[in-house]
């Protein structure tokens, strides 16, 4: 039976959300309205799935909210052009090109030209510096990172801690994820390991942590006796592995599984996020509150 306490990804996205959407009715009072671009490039379902999800909580929170969905053999340079005419479009705050891009695109060199103060996803290097400085007014931080933190605080509300002098362990050093986590632990007074595959001992580092977060794509690698007793553990990773028996078409059932054994460390934990339904659904609720915040920077003074 589980007896960490349980850290609702669903309740706390909604709560987000909420947030965000009253936030934008009284933005949208004094006549700005957020605006977020999307950007989809091929048929890839799941981004398909992804990108609609972003498009549907955009509207739900007030946003003007637009899509363009451009085929795989779309060339980059027009990719790009499409991207110079959002950078100027005083009704977009956000822009989110969806990835990954056909193999055929620079990456890179699309997401550089988006401008930083319409990175809501955070991941131009103007706000991976902005946050690496302690720029919080101006940064855009990733979103998965961001809702992780939001856990953690509610984590420590529910278990009487602050974050302040506690050791944090980050397995995974991504651009996306581990790296940034980082960062922000460092800026709540946290002392912070980053730890990866090849760290000696692992299992030994992620003991010491009174906050274990996990973001490295193994399906349950992070064991219960990893786990320091009442430690915070936030799992980011999602994972999809063989089920048991068949579905209804004849094909093998499959799960989802995050980075931690979940039954283990939930024995152990103080608190804990469960895959699914825990940092997944902080992602596009963060994404809503960069746009939102992007948008309040760029409205015209007085408004």
């Amino acid at each position: 039976m589980t007896k960490a306490y349980l850290l609702d990804g669903k309740a706390i996205a909604e709560e987000t959300l909420g947030r965000v959407a009253r936030e934008t009715a009284a933005l949208r009072a004094r006549g700005v309205t957020p605006g977020l671009a999307t950007v989809l490039v091929g048929e890839d379902p799941a981004s398909q799935s992804y990108v609609a999800s972003k498009g549907k909580a955009a509207r739900a929170c007030g946003f003007h909210s637009v899509q363009h969905t451009l085929p795989t053999t779309t060339d980059e340079l027009d990719l790009l052009a499409l991207v110079e005419s959002l950078n100027a479009d005083p009704t977009i705050h956000g822009i989110l090109v969806q990835l990954p891009l056909p193999k055929t695109m620079n990456a890179a060199r699309v997401l550089e030209l988006i401008d930083p103060r319409k990175d809501v996803d955070g991941f131009h290097p103007v706000n991976v510096g902005l946050l690496s400085v302690g720029e919080m007014d101006r940064a855009i931080v990733p979103c998965t990172p961001a809702g992780s933190m939001i856990m953690l605080d509610k984590a420590c509300a529910a278990l009487g801690r602050t974050l302040a002098g506690a050791e944090a362990v980050v397995i995974g050093r991504s651009n996306i994820v581990g790296k940034p986590m980082a960062q922000l632990l460092l800026q709540r007074h946290c002392t912070v390991t980053i730890a990866h595959s090849r760290t000696r001992d692992l299992a030994a580092v992620a003991r010491r942590a009174d906050v274990l977060v996990a973001a490295v794509g193994q399906p349950e690698m992070v064991r219960g006796d990893w786990v320091k007793p009442g430690a915070i553990v936030i799992d980011v990773g999602i994972n999809r592995v063989a089920g048991e028996g068949l579905d209804a078409s004849g094909k093998p059932k499959t799960r989802l599984v995050g980075d931690v054994a979940y039954a283990e460390a939930a024995e152990v934990a103080g608190a804990i996020t469960p895959v699914p339904g825990g940092v997944g659904r902080m992602t596009v609720a963060m994404l809503m509150a960069n746009t939102l915040e992007a948008a309040r920077r760029a409205a015209p003074a007085g408004e």
